[in-house]
């Protein structure tokens, strides 16, 4: 098998997201309302029709992603009838993805991960008070030059590698003072661009402990079967298939580096030509090009979308 699906993180959402899908597909329609149910709220109804500020809160934004992903598997399930085990060797998703690749392949249910996802939002923002974290994506260069940055403009405070997107594309977190510093270094290390993120909190770093303590709470309350493919984990970069390192390595993910550039290569090394980015937005899929030319990578997140999906995979 040479396929990969990916699920995007956050920075993915868009008001109207999974709209058309749940209009054309009963089945999509019922992961909506699945959702809506978990979490006692209509979040349908802020992710189809906002406002967008609404939408882009951690704790909306997070659960939401995962919905509409959810509803692309569900049509692609249901009403085409793909197997995962048949057609995918790898799942993989960009920080909160993580969970809707877990999700996919069978470790949660649709209602548990809606559940975690809230609370991973409502944690992470809750673990910094607001305008003391930032984080600044670096353009330019790779992650050697990134660690170099943020160990010269830690000074004290925190300064570490948040995202390896991609070998041109590295973003740190932090204290804002240490954000604030990263620009003006950055220049004589051969920064092109750092660009600062319009973020609500420093995730995927220390800062985040807080939050990091409340998911291994969580997660210790809820079943995690083994994913029907193996998952290519953020901290990892490798495949892990065993319920206890997928809990163990969900909060290690809070604090710890999304290593998205070294699970691409993981995937081309072994054999993967096929990506497909399952949910809202380009993102993962214009990163999966930048990593390695030899993938073929789709985003697939409306009605004309499945239709290309069964065609490649002969649905």
């Amino acid at each position: 098998m040479t396929v990969a699906f990916v699920f995007p993180g956050q920075g993915s959402q868009d008001v109207g997201m999974g709209r058309e899908l749940a209009e054309n597909f009963k089945s999509a329609a019922e992961v909506f309302a699945e959702v809506d149910e978990a979490l006692g709220e209509k979040l349908s109804q802020v992710i189809f029709e906002g406002p967008k500020e609404t939408l882009t809160l951690t704790q909306n934004a997070q659960p939401a992603l995962m919905a509409v992903s959810m509803a692309v598997m569900r049509v692609l399930e249901k009403d085409f009838g793909l197997n995962l085990r048949d057609k995918v060797r790898y799942v993989a998703g960009h920080s909160l993805g993580e969970y809707s690749a877990l999700a996919a392949a069978g470790s949660f249910s649709l209602a548990d991960t809606a559940r975690l996802l809230r609370l991973r939002g409502l944690a992470m923002q809750a673990a910094v008070p607001v305008g003391q974290g930032a984080m600044a994506a670096l353009l330019g260069v790779g992650l050697d030059v990134a660690q170099t940055v943020a160990a010269e403009a830690a000074q004290g405070d925190v300064c570490q590698v948040a995202n390896d997107n991609e070998p041109m594309q590295v973003v740190l977190s932090g204290h804002k003072s240490a954000i604030d510093r990263v620009a003006e270094i950055g220049k004589k290390h051969g920064v092109r661009r750092a660009v600062p993120l319009p973020v609500s909190a420093p995730f995927h770093c220390e800062m985040m402990q807080p939050a990091a303590d409340a998911m291994a709470e969580a997660l210790a309350q809820v079943d995690i079967k083994p994913p029907m493919v193996p998952l290519i984990a953020n901290v990892l970069a490798g495949p892990v298939n065993e319920p206890a390192d997928i809990r163990n390595l969900l909060v290690e993910q809070v604090t710890g580096t999304v290593r998205w550039r070294e699970t691409v290569t993981y995937m081309a090394e072994n054999g993967i030509t096929e990506v497909y980015e399952i949910g809202a937005g380009k993102v993962l899929a214009g990163l999966c090009g930048r990593i390695d030319k030899s993938i073929k990578a789709m985003s697939v997140s409306a009605p004309a979308d499945i239709e290309a999906v069964r065609t490649a995979l002969g649905l």
